[in-house]
């Protein structure tokens, strides 16, 4: 017997009484976006929570309303944690579940809620809501990072290393003003993520659609409930508005290009040819087929994973290049790069930390590379101009030492006085104790130069940075 084909209904649209018979399926895959912004979905019943409240008080629903939406809501938010919550498809997004699921549960209550809003305004609200709590919590795991390179740092103060111009080895620095690098990297990347969430903290909701209500409300109610500093100005530019995910994912593009950055350097300090540090084990991976492998998948991952935020960037602005006021669908395409970079990025600082933490150093194999190459020339340079040779003649005298120890196959600390005279008679005998790395390094006065005396009032304002904002 053949078995009858039933026709599925299509399910009723919140705005379908302007349509004539349902969707095609293939436009509601297509147009759906509940399958990633779900993500939203406590934000929404927050936002929720305070907009009902709100409609209280201004007498636009009844206490009783309020209290059945409180509870339905309070029943979907308990749903949702725990995984018990059917997310439908068709029913577009996750605003209209959960304002579905709610009607299912308290019944013509649940219609007054979207009193006086429209997912334009909402959606904007959930997704600052969203990012506001990122963005704190981006800061605090680079505040975890940063704790890490400054224990490092005070390790290594006065662990000599050569430092790099194109890759070449120029000059001695210690590690931990190498590492202390990075620190204030981190440090600028905290202002930016702050400084984002100052613009961002303005609340959307209330401008409705783009034109605001004839509804009396009370916006600055609702942004005190959720915690945002000020109403928007602009009904319009509230809808409108990405400048905020713009600048957070931007923040978040320099932060990873400065992690990549970190990642290469452990990446070519781990290889054969450097051997300047050991990673964890367990931040390490084997190869299938290579027994003695140990690779700094890690890393490598992180350097590798800098790029999509970028794209995360690029798609973002490209999207939202030549948009006419107010809101349009392609802001659809908002969310996706916005989750992505949230979740990438701080998974990405966790590790980051992690890898600086267990990171060994080899304190022996870096003084010898810092010892190699003639890197310590510009020392010389500065011997001879501390007594009296002007800096170009020196340079020039240094050049010719340079050129006669590669012709020889000497370093400088090979070459005898009479060697050294012969280039230039201000060579006295103190020269040669000058010649060490180590010497160098302490003669290097200025702000910021790299000397572990610096280094060491570097970590000291470091450590009141990471106080203050414990």
């Amino acid at each position: 017997m053949a078995k009858k084909t039933v026709k599925k209904q299509a399910t009723k649209k919140p705005w379908g009484g302007r349509f004539k018979g349902g969707a095609d399926a293939d436009v509601e895959a297509f147009t759906e976006s509940v399958s990633f912004d779900r993500e939203l979905a406590l934000f929404d019943i927050a936002q929720s929570l305070a907009h009902s409240e709100m409609l209280a008080s201004c007498g636009l629903i009844t206490k009783k309303d309020m209290s059945e939406i409180h509870g339905g809501l309070g029943e979907i938010s308990e749903d949702i944690i725990s995984g018990r919550f059917k997310f439908k498809q068709e029913l577009e997004d996750v605003h209209m579940n959960i304002e579905m699921r709610l009607a299912e549960l308290i019944g013509p209550a649940a219609g007054k809620l979207h009193t006086a809003r429209s997912r334009n305004d909402q959606v904007v609200t959930d997704l600052k809501l969203y990012l506001l709590g990122v963005s704190e919590e981006i800061r605090s795991r680079i505040r975890v990072a940063q704790k890490a390179l400054v224990e490092q740092a005070e390790k290594h103060a006065e662990t000599v290393m050569p430092g790099y111009t194109h890759t070449q080895r120029a000059q001695p620095v210690p590690l931990g003003h190498h590492l202390m690098a990075y620190f204030f990297m981190f440090e600028r990347d905290a202002g930016r993520f702050e400084d984002c969430e100052k613009r961002m903290n303005t609340l959307p909701l209330g401008a409705c659609a783009l034109a605001g209500t004839a509804l009396k409300t009370d916006p600055a109610r609702v942004a005190g409930a959720l915690g945002f500093a000020a109403v928007a100005d602009n009904s319009m530019d509230a809808v409108s508005d990405r400048d905020f995910l713009l600048e957070f994912l931007a923040a978040a593009a320099i932060c990873m290009n400065h992690l990549s950055r970190a990642c290469e350097e452990f990446v070519l300090w781990m290889s054969s040819e450097f051997r300047f540090v050991s990673l964890p084990d367990s931040l390490c991976t084997g190869s299938s087929i290579m027994p003695q492998k140990k690779n700094p998948d890690v890393a490598e991952l992180i350097r590798g994973k800098s790029g999509r935020i970028t794209g995360n960037l690029v798609s973002v602005l490209m999207m939202l290049k030549a948009l006419p006021l107010t809101y349009n669908r392609d802001m659809q395409e908002d969310k996706e790069p916005a989750f992505d970079t949230a979740r990438t990025l701080a998974a990405s600082l966790s590790l980051y930390g992690k890898l600086v933490r267990g990171a060994k150093f080899d304190k022996k194999r870096l003084a010898a590379a810092a010892g190699t190459g003639l890197i310590n020339a510009v020392d010389l340079t500065d011997y001879l101009v501390l007594r009296g040779t002007p800096f170009r003649q020196a340079h020039e005298i240094v050049g010719k030492l340079v050129l006669y120890c590669v012709e020889g196959g000497k370093e400088f600390r090979d070459l005898t006085m009479e060697e050294l005279r012969a280039a230039s008679p201000k060579f006295g005998d103190d020269v040669l104790p000058a010649l060490e790395p180590a010497a160098g390094l302490e003669q290097r006065k200025g702000p910021g130069a790299a000397s572990p005396a610096s280094v060491r009032k570097q970590i000291r304002k470091a450590k009141r940075i990471l106080e203050r904002e414990a």
